[in-house]
This record gives structure tokens, sequence and C-alpha cells, in this order.
């Protein structure tokens, strides 16, 4: 027997077809909340729940138990038009408790109020104790096919397309902190294979703080805030870190890494990412390669100014959330190429005399080019922040045949960690049946019962051997493609609690990346330890720091040493000739522009018709326009009205990669105009003006013929002055130091 559907009413159809309708075309301005408008008033007909945004999309319908169910992506989400209880009663109130009276007091025998209190007070998990601040995106990998020859994990063939879910995050700040804070950034990718999930767990950073995870707790406990206070919040810019950092000098490399502009990432979209460790990889024939893991993004590597950063933490926290989802939802999907250093797997597991298993150091490109081997997709949004982008589980150890680990002692640790730590958040062992944690693989792994227990299983014998279930499930061999460990020799050895002497170098690398950036890099580096040691309150603190920044680079040394007020110590250890690594400079190059974000200032009275042709070339640029007016609503003139999406008190400067000035107004500049104009030429942001635009530039102290300062009578030639000039990211010239 089929089951009769409610009938749909008339008005539930025709919001169907406005969803449907705004699903195909998509939205030119990202950001609206459905998928369709609101009425003004209460709706009063049942429509059942609306299909989520064009630019979302839930995890794939599999079973816990790797299986694919054929459902439909909404048909595995709530549905119905009718309110009810969680075992699907439907309910007529939600609204008041039971009560004897209307004045009397609540009833012990109201299940719903019990059932809708209980679950709200259960609904949060604990939160990570680090990378708590995420944002996620879904999406697909396709493999170039040139990895075949060094690894036969399925994904990497040629043209395989594999569903991914990519998870960004903060390291050291709370879910509720800022996005733009100097801080190292996780960049977590979970490939949902045709072998089982592969789980590449990195960050943008391709160093870390330590050498060994026994000290992991060591360097959070140091960086998180202070344990008697609670402060300051997502900050390295205290005490206890920078005691830390300056006595465990092994830390010394990622710390000036993210002392430089790779701390303030302009966006999720804009920074690379790395696997961090030296990876082994296997072939068809049995042959190991040893790795690095790169992610290269497309649109190049860019970051915010220290000032910026400061302001959009204050202006919109979730900078880097909206961008990631605002940049899909408007169709500039991000992009990024995998690619691979290549060493060979020699018995000392050393390149060039840089110790592969020591995750302080770096292999610079120039002696170990990145080879691209895939395409990574992001282009959908997810569905619900909590089911998938809080709940997502990654763990190193999810590994597929062709991928293997090394005795990378950071790598070992955290191969039990992040196992340990999801039992925990998400209250027991059978996390990986979560919808967005569940593999695309077939299942049949015999551990059973545990909380949150999903699959239902069958047979008697869950063990093996057995004969009950006919010997099933059987162990499977190479040739049935099964996940066989490197036979790696373990040479005998003494128990010790000790590292190779090749560990031993602290220095040459972080010289290696000061010597690697331009000056414009340099000075920011050095304005961010004078930043962020200024904050400390101990001397002796600070004067330990000298002394390790002494041991990178005198002059380093010198200048922060002349912006805290203190005496630069000499070197302790020789400095090695160290040649410079271009790549590891963000300033060179020109980058695609899909995606930034254009803020055009305009007002009653100015020439409309230049605003909706700029407008429209920009969004043909793959960019995003943002109308700027003192009030909100719309412009209008003889044509079709300008949409306002921005107005004097909502848009601050941090919003916008380039401002364009349509005119200036003769009543006067509004001083919020004034500030915006300042901020965007100090962050070394392209400016450009038309009509009478050079005034407003005037009135803000800015020389309309100055670097990156584009003013012309026609609107469509400053547009392309403009983009020009964007593609460097910042006007550089206007940035940098004086000599």
């Amino acid at each position: 027997m089929t089951a009769k559907k409610n009938p749909v009413s008339a008005a539930a159809e025709k919001i169907v077809e406005k969803v449907q309708e705004a699903a195909s075309s998509g939205n030119e301005i990202p950001g609206a909340p459905a998928a369709v408008s609101p009425p003004v008033d209460e709706p009063t007909e049942p429509t059942g729940p609306l299909h989520p945004k064009a630019d979302q999309r839930g995890p794939e319908t599999y079973g816990p138990t790797g299986q694919p169910t054929g459902a439909s992506r909404e048909d595995v989400a709530q549905g119905g038009e009718w309110l009810t209880t969680a075992q699907g009663t439907r309910l007529y109130d939600t609204d008041h408790s039971l009560k004897a009276g209307p004045r009397g007091p609540v009833l012990l025998q109201d299940h719903h109020l019990r059932e809708k209190i209980t679950h709200f007070d259960h609904e949060r998990i604990p939160e990570r104790v680090v990378h708590a601040r995420g944002a996620a995106a879904h999406g697909v990998f396709q493999g170039y096919g040139r990895a075949e020859r060094i690894c036969k994990a399925a994904f990497l063939g040629k043209d395989v397309e594999t569903p991914v879910f990519v998870r960004f995050s903060t390291v050291l700040g709370s879910r509720g902190s800022a996005d733009t804070v100097r801080d190292t950034r996780g960049f977590a990718t979970k490939f949902y294979t045709s072998e089982g999930v592969f789980d590449l767990v990195g960050n943008n950073i391709p160093v870390f703080f330590i050498q060994d995870a026994i000290k992991f707790p060591d360097a959070i406990h140091a960086g998180k805030p202070h344990p008697d206070r609670e402060i300051p919040q997502a900050q390295s810019a205290h005490d206890t870190f920078w005691d830390f950092v300056t006595l465990h000098t092994e830390a010394t490399h990622h710390t000036l890494w993210n002392m430089s502009d790779r701390g303030i990432p302009r966006s999720f979209r804009m920074m690379e990412g790395f696997g961090v460790h030296t990876f082994r990889l296997v072939d068809a024939e049995g042959g190991t390669t040893l790795v690095k893991f790169h992610w290269k993004p497309k649109l190049g590597v860019h970051s915010q100014v220290w000032e910026e950063a400061q302001i959009t933490a204050g202006m919109d926290p979730d900078f880097h959330h909206r961008d990631l989802a605002d940049a899909i939802e408007s169709g500039a999907f991000p992009q990024w190429e995998l690619g691979v250093q290549t060493f060979p797997d020699t018995d000392d597991q050393m390149f060039q005399g840089i110790d592969l298993l020591d995750p302080t150091k770096i292999v610079p490109e120039e002696l170990a080019p990145v080879q691209p081997i895939g395409m990574l997709t992001l282009n959908a949004n997810p569905s619900n922040f909590f089911a998938e982008t809080e709940q997502v589980a990654f763990h190193v150890g999810n590994l597929v045949p062709g991928i293997d680990v090394t005795n990378d002692a950071l790598l070992q640790g955290r191969l039990f960690s992040y196992l340990d730590t999801q039992i925990s958040r998400l209250g027991g062992p059978n996390f990986p049946q979560l919808p967005i944690n569940r593999t695309h693989a077939p299942v049949n792994d015999m551990l059973r019962d545990g909380m949150h227990q999903t699959a239902v299983h069958q047979g008697v014998a869950p063990y093996r051997p057995n004969s009950l279930d006919g010997g099933c499930p059987f162990q499977a061999g190479a040739d049935n493609g099964a996940y066989i460990e490197v036979p790696a020799d373990v040479a005998p050895a003494h128990k010790v609690r000790d590292a190779a002497a090749t560990f031993d170098d602290h220095f040459s690398q972080p010289r290696l990346f000061w010597l690697s950036m331009t000056p414009t890099e340099r000075e920011h580096i050095v304005a961010a330890y004078t930043f962020e040691l200024n904050k400390c309150y101990e001397t002796a603190i600070k004067e330990r720091a000298l002394k390790v920044l002494a041991n990178i680079d005198a002059e380093l040394c010198a200048q922060v040493a002349a912006g805290l007020g203190l005496p630069a110590p000499a070197a302790t250890v020789e400095h090695a000739e160290t040649h410079a690594s271009p790549a590891l400079s963000q300033l060179r190059g020109r980058w695609p522009l899909d995606g930034r974000v254009i803020g055009i200032v305009t007002s009653a009275g100015q020439g409309l018709a230049d605003v909706r042709a700029v407008r429209q070339a920009i969004l043909d640029k793959g960019m995003v326009p943002l109308v700027i007016a003192p009030a909100g609503g719309q412009l209008e003139d003889d044509g079709d009205p300008v949409a306002i999406q921005r107005t004097f008190a909502t848009a601050r400067s941090t919003e916008f990669d380039a401002l364009l000035l349509a005119g200036a107004p003769a009543a006067g500049i509004d001083p919020r105009v004034l500030v915006m104009l300042d901020e965007t030429y100090r962050h070394g942001k392209p400016l450009g003006a038309w009509g009478n635009g050079a005034d407003a530039l005037r009135a803000a102290d800015i020389d309309p013929e100055g670097p990156g300062v584009v003013a012309a009578s026609d609107s469509g030639a400053v547009l392309e002055d403009v983009a020009d000039l964007l593609s460097q990211h910042r006007v550089w010239d206007r940035l940098a130091p004086a000599v």
C-alpha cells in the first residue's frame, strides 16, 4: 500500500516554485539567510520545510556501515508539515506548559515540556580543546593521475573524483573567538574514497612548535588564556606563551612564521595548507617514497595587515566564516592544488642535510619542487553547522592503501590523540557512524554496541575465527585491497627518552625564513614581535626573547629591541651560510580575482548609470560588488533601481578588497566615508574614483595621483585599473618601509 501524502496548498506550491527558481538562478549578492524571502506577515498555512539554499548540501546519504542508501539528502533531514515530538507525535501547542489551570503550577506529567527542555539542556557537546573555532565546506577532489607512479591509492588516479569535506580553524581560541586573530590555522580534509576514509589533517604553516607529541599539552597550555583570569582569549601576546617558546627554542621556527603575515590570512581561500609531517607513499609494486603534502591555493597566498585584522575582529568577528560561505554561494568556488615534495626513502630519512622526521623543519621548494597531483574544489556550504562542521571527526590514522606514516614522534602521538579525543567529544566509540563521518566504503568491522550505535548488525558471531557465520568476515590480502603497513626495519636500539642529534638545530631554518622575506614582510614581522612582546609583563621574558632573535638575525633583534626599549644582545650561535627561498614570500606574482569584494560608495544625486555599469562589470569579472550609501533601501533614477547592500553606519573598510567612489556629494563628505577611505589607503588597498570622486579623496588627504589610486572620468577604465592593481592583492609600493 502506498501512503497518501498530505495535500499541498496553493500557497505552499508557490513557495516551492520560488525555492526552485532561486536555486536555479542564484543570488548576485551572497548572504541571504534562507532560500526565499519571507513574507511580512506570519504564514498561516503549512508548507513543509523549505529546501536548503542552492549553495548548501548535507552529507551524502550513506548508512552507518558505508552502504549507499539511495535516499535524497532531503529525505534524511527532518520533514513534514507539522510540529511533532521526537517520536513523531503531532503537537498542538509548544508555547504553554501543561498547568493545573491557567495560573496553576506546571504538572510533572508534561512529557513535551520535559523532552523539549531536556534536549535543550544537552544540546552542547564539549568543544575541541584546540581548533574549536572552525568553518567548513563540501567539495570534490579530482586526481591528475601523476601520483600513480609513487602511490597506489585509488583516489589519486587520473580523473577520479572523490567527495571531500574540509574544515578550517584557528588553534587557540574558543568557539566564540574572532576569526582574524594572529594564530595558526588548521586545514583538515576528509576524503571519502572508495577504499575508505583518508584524512589529511594539517595547518597553514608547514612546521610545528614541537618535535615530540609528549610536549603538545605544554605548548597548548602556554598559548591558552592564563588559568587564573582566563585571558587573553585567542592570543599569543602574553607572558605564558613567550615564556614557553623562549625557553623551548625548537618552537622558534613556527613562532617566526606565526609572527609573519601568515598568522593573519586574508581568507581561508587564500592560504596554503601543509601536511606538516613526512609521510610514506607506496606504489603498486611495493616501492616506497617519502613525501610532504602541500595545498596551493589558486587565488594565491594573501594576508591582512595587522591593524586591519584588529579592526575586522571588532567589526566582523566571523569574517573568515562569512568570506568562505559567501564565496561559495556566489559561485567563486575556492580551489587548491594538492602537491607533493618527494624524497628517496633512505635508511637515514634525510634529504640534503635536512632531517625529514623533524616537524620543525621544511625542505625549501628550490631543493624539492612541489609536484601537483590533484585539484580540490569546494562547491557547497554545509546545511547544518552542528551536524557537519562541529561533529566532523578527523584522525591522522585514517589512511588508505598506498599511504603510510613515518616515525615522526609528533605524528606518532597524533595517531593516539585524535582517536582518543573524539570519544570524549562525541559520546562514545561510534562517532564514525555520524553522517558527516561515514565512510563511502562498505564496513564489516565486528565492533559492537556502545553509545549511539545506529547500525543494526546481523549474524551471531562477532569474532574470528568462527563457523556460525560461515567464517565471515574474511581477512583480505593485498590483492583484495587490504591496507598493509610498510614492513619498515626497526633497528635495534636502547629504550631512551631522547631525540636524534639532527633535531638540535633550532635557528638555521628560522634564519632561512627571515632572509627569504621582502623588506615589507620583514617590517611586518618586526612589528608583530614588538607588539606581542610589549604585551608581556615580565622584562625577563622580553630579554630572553631578544636572545632567541639574535640567534636568527642581528638586524631583526636590533629592531625589536629598539621597540622594546631594551639592549640588543649578541648571538650565541654561529650563523651558517643560508640562501633565501623565494617560494616562502607572499609578495610575488599576480592572482585571479574570484570572489574579491569591491565597495562602491555612492549616494542620491550621483550618476547611477555608471554605478549600474560598474556593478555589472564587477559581477562579470567573478567579483562581488557591494553598494554603500547613506541609508538602506535602493537608489532610483530613470533606470532600474540600484539596491543598497551597506550603509555608512554598517560598512567598514575591512570588508572590502578595493573601494570605488561614484562621485562626491556637494554638501560635504560623511565622516564615516572619510574613515573608510583613510583605512583603505593606509592598509594598501586599491582606490578608484570617477566624476567628482577625486574631491572625496582630497577631503581624506589622499592624493588622487598617489600609488594605487585611480581617478578618471571614465568609470569603466577606473575599474579596469583597480582590478589590475588588485591582482597583486595590495598596493605594495604604498606599504613599502621607509629606506
